[in-house]
């Protein structure tokens, strides 16, 4: 039996999730949660939360035992990009894309 939990339009762009993200694939939730408490990145804050979510929607479902849960999938999809500008030499703009992810995580029971 599996549980999922879903994070959307995150403010951090999916490369930099995806680091944090690598580490936790195939892991038990106790180790996981315990490499993303001392992970310096943003998104390991991010991750943590959403893993956490995941454990209390599997609480919420009687069939499934949380201390068995491992981390069976966990991918960020890109979301929607804010186009902003910043203004350059002799008249002229560039352009600054802040991306968003989607982040999905699905614990199993292991």
């Amino acid at each position: 039996m599996e549980t999922r939990a879903v994070a959307k339009y995150v403010r951090i762009s999916p490369r930099k999730a995806r680091l944090v993200m690598d580490q936790l694939r195939g892991k038990r939730v106790e180790v996981a949660l315990n490499l993303l408490n001392f992970a310096p990145q943003k998104s390991a804050y991010i991750v943590k939360k959403l893993i956490s979510s995941a454990v209390a929607n599997a609480e919420e479902n009687t069939e499934i035992d949380v201390d068995t849960l491992f981390v069976k999938t966990i991918f960020a999809d890109e979301g929607p990009t804010l186009k902003r500008f910043r203004p350059r030499a002799m008249g002229r703009a560039t352009r600054i894309r802040k991306r968003t992810s989607h982040i999905t995580v699905i614990l199993e029971e292991g």
